[in-house]
C-alpha cells in the first residue's frame, strides 16, 4: 500500500497562475521526494496601477512516503 500526504503551499509569480504553480513544484521537490500531484485551491492577483503585479496561488502538493522496505 503506498501511503501519501498532502502539504499546502503558497506560491506566487510575476508571470503567471501556471508559473507560480511550477515554482511550487519545483521548489517542494528539493525537498521532497516522490511529488505526484498538485492541485491549485485559490488563484489570486495582485493589483498595481490598474495592472496585475502578482499572480498567487495557494495549493496543495501530493507526494508518496518511503515504504520503509
Amino acid at each position: 500500500m503506498t501511503m501519501l500526504k498532502v502539504i499546502e503551499v503558497l506560491a506566487e509569480s510575476d508571470d503567471s497562475w501556471e508559473d507560480a504553480a511550477q515554482k511550487a513544484v519545483a521548489e517542494a521537490s528539493e525537498t521532497l521526494r516522490h511529488v505526484r500531484s498538485i492541485y491549485l485551491e485559490n488563484l489570486q492577483a495582485t493589483v498595481e496601477s490598474g495592472r496585475i503585479a502578482r499572480y498567487r496561488i495557494n495549493a496543495k502538493i501530493t507526494f508518496a512516503l518511503d515504504s520503509g522496505d
